[in-house]
């Protein structure tokens, strides 16, 4: 099963099974088996409030179908289509509306397909998979502070209690994105309870629209506080039992994992995210006892694909030891310093599968490439083999491999069963009008990972170009990857007449664990040390001038570049700041503690590594260099007062920036002609900095 629109034009994904039987026979295996536009008669989608910021918080920006679930036999699928339930009878290729509460969120069959679990207005229900006896099993309840608040919560619903789904900094920050998850039986589900009465409550405005009212947001801000997060065990027989374990020390409910392999397993952490507990759940009497504890000095890294039991019971881990980032399983590891470990994908009898990019003490730097191994007891294969960064998906004896590689536009998509191939999933992507003409290397003494673009008709000898870094440079995302279309943007700065660089600094994440942790309580000063180190080591390689140096980024990307105007202008001449987290405290709880701590506690720390403080300008050097800074007006992540109080402070300074809103835009910017022009607006703003 797989979800790919019907062309590179459309953006509306449909539902598609590729017979893996007659594959080996034709090539014409694949069939829909759920169109959106068929089953909505050509009507346009309808999104609630809370499936906007679902999609908001996992970058969704495709409509249509965009997320589905299925049965343990992959014979059911069911998905939410305008806030509406659908299920899909993938062997008849039929599918259908059940009628049902809205609007729909989430919905998952149980895996013996018998019943549909959803969350509608903050509930937690159920309903047969015929359509029939459609009941709550959790219903909101007040919960502490609710009663009679009459503030609706992020779907619009009153009260601030609901089942079944993640809490904003899950979503964000944790990689979870669940609320429920089906005992394997069948016949009952962990079901988390969320509460946001005690966090803080921050209004969205649309300063384009000032009829209508602002939206109010629940935001834990750096230092406030969270979500209260219980589990409870739900059966469908009405019966409920809560689950226990040390919410006062262990208030992160990071993971959980219920298979048919062992009971119930948690991943709880701390709030300074330095300790945490793999905890087993007696779904009976909701009891926990700890299988295992970690800690750390500096933080725990979340990864996805664990904590998992492997079918004989052992705990399957990722864990930073020997100064490497290895795969656990019992007690024992079985990857070294040589390997990175990013994801578990699968885990069987024989062997997990992983995601590994190379580690500190591999042969080859391999720069930006992430593959694909099994692993074992008896040793380390790779699955993957040509340079590029490739991800799977397995079950039994058939593995889906993606793989993006950086002379090909998109990604190959691969059907192997037991290691040879049956047939490849058929891209319909436009092919793109640029080809990325870029070099992948090292900079420095500390081997910066980097990328180089160079104009596409640049020569050698035609001369030194204005310089454009062009990073994110931050946790949790790497920007330098052995892929072609990461670099299409990239590229297209590069023939406007720049040289491009793209370092990933100490932060990022795939090289080694003390890598990543370089930058606890020194964010600013380490990320953007870097991003000179880079530029200066590489100026004798490449045809960079120095005396015309700009950087651009949003986000993270936004905040680099804003600490590069106004701590180095002896090095950088202009940046384009896009939604930056200028003042640390206005980011949220999990993330920015994780690498300042408590700003109560460490108020300085903050101040260092924030752009503005209440003060004024922190850190700024001379000369006053020109920013561009771009913010859209409802961003609900990075929010718009970030950008209003570094302006606010330039003004105060008498520091040249101007200032770009973006009506209507969230931290995405999917909008085509809003992307379009933000991109020409960038050009003209450098250009006109620079001098050129």
């Amino acid at each position: 099963m797989f979800l790919r629109s019907r062309s590179g034009t459309d953006r509306q994904t449909v539902l598609w099974v590729l017979d893996t039987e007659a594959a080996a026979e034709t090539d014409a295996a694949e069939r829909v088996a759920a169109d959106p536009a068929a089953l909505l008669h050509g009507a346009s989608e309808r999104l609630s409030a809370q499936e906007r910021a679902r999609r908001e918080r996992s970058r969704e920006s495709g409509a249509g179908i965009v997320g589905y679930a299925t049965d343990a036999a992959v014979e059911l699928a069911a998905f939410a289509l305008s806030g509406r339930l659908f299920t899909a009878e993938l062997r008849a290729g039929t599918a259908r509306e059940l009628p049902v509460p809205g609007p729909v969120i989430d919905p998952r069959p149980a895996p013996d397909g018998r019943h549909v679990a959803y969350v509608s207005g903050g509930a937690l229900r159920v309903v047969g998979a015929e359509g029939a006896d459609d009941r709550a099993l959790a219903e909101p309840d007040p919960g502490p502070g609710a009663s009679g608040s009459g503030v609706p919560g992020p779907g619009g619903e009153t009260g601030t209690v609901t089942y079944g789904l993640a809490e904003f900094i899950a979503a964000e920050e944790m990689g979870r994105s669940r609320g429920f998850w089906w005992s394997p039986d069948s016949d009952r589900l962990l079901v988390a309870r969320v509460d946001d009465a005690p966090v803080q409550r921050w209004w969205i405005a649309d300063p384009a629209h000032p009829d209508r009212e602002p939206a109010p947001v629940a935001y834990p801000a750096a230092g406030t506080p969270n979500a209260d997060v219980r589990l409870c065990v739900l059966g469908l027989d009405g019966s409920r039992t809560e689950v226990e374990w040390d919410r006062a020390r262990y208030p992160y409910l990071a993971r959980v994992h219920w298979s048919s392999a062992g009971t119930p397993l948690l991943l709880v952490q701390a709030r300074d995210q330095r300790d945490q507990l793999y905890l087993a759940v007696d779904p009976d009497t909701g009891s926990t006892r700890m299988v295992h504890a970690d800690d750390d000095p500096d933080w725990l890294e979340l990864l996805p694909g664990v904590p998992a039991w492997t079918p004989s019971g052992q705990l399957v881990r990722i864990a930073d030891e020997g100064g490497a980032r290895v795969l656990t399983v019992g007690e024992r590891p079985l990857t070294g310093p040589q390997l990175q470990v990013r994801a578990v994908l699968d885990i069987a009898d024989e062997d997990v599968l992983i995601a590994a990019s190379a580690g500190a003490a591999a042969k080859s730097p391999e720069t930006g490439e992430t593959h694909v191994y099994r692993v074992n007891e008896l040793g380390v294969e790779r699955v993957s083999q040509e340079p590029g960064v490739h991800s799977a998906v397995r079950s039994g004896g058939v593995t889906v491999l993606v793989s993006a590689r950086p002379a090909h536009p998109g990604a190959q998509v691969q059907v192997l069963r037991d290691g040879k191939q049956l047939a490849q999933i058929a891209s319909y992507a436009e092919l793109p009008d640029i080809t990325p003409r870029v070099t992948l290397t090292e900079a420095g003494a500390r081997r910066i990972p980097c990328a180089v673009l160079l104009p596409t008709h640049y020569r050698e000898g035609d001369g030194p170009l204005p310089v454009l870094l062009d990073p994110y440079g931050g946790p949790h995302h790497a920007r330098v990857v052995a892929a072609h279309n990461p670099y299409l943007t990239s590229q297209w700065f590069a023939d406007q007449g720049f040289a491009v660089l793209v370092a990933d600094g100490r932060g990022t994440p795939g090289r080694t664990p003390a890598w990543e942790k370089e930058i606890r309580d020194k964010l600013a000063a380490v990320v953007l040390a870097d991003q000179v180190d880079a530029l200066h080591a590489l100026s004798d390689k490449f045809p960079f001038d120095l005396s015309r140096v700009a950087i651009r980024g949003w986000s993270f990307g936004g905040y680099l570049a804003g600490l590069a105007a106004l701590r180095r202008p002896d090095v950088f001449h202009a940046a384009i700041v896009g939604a930056p987290v200028t003042d640390q405290r206005l980011y949220d709880t999990h993330y920015t503690e994780r690498y300042l701590g408590d700003p109560q506690a460490q108020p300085e720390v903050y101040a260092a590594n924030s752009l503005v403080t209440d003060a004024g300008l922190s850190g700024a050097a001379e000369p006053a260099r020109p920013m561009m800074i771009v913010h859209g007006l409802a961003d609900d992540n990075v929010v718009m007062a970030h950008t209003l109080r570094l302006s606010s402070a330039l003004l105060a300074a008498g520091r040249p920036h101007e200032v770009l809103p973006l009506s209507g835009v969230t931290h995405m910017t999917p909008q085509e002609q809003v992307a379009e022009n933000l991109l020409l607006l960038q050009v003209d703003f450098l250009k006109r900095a620079l001098g050129l």
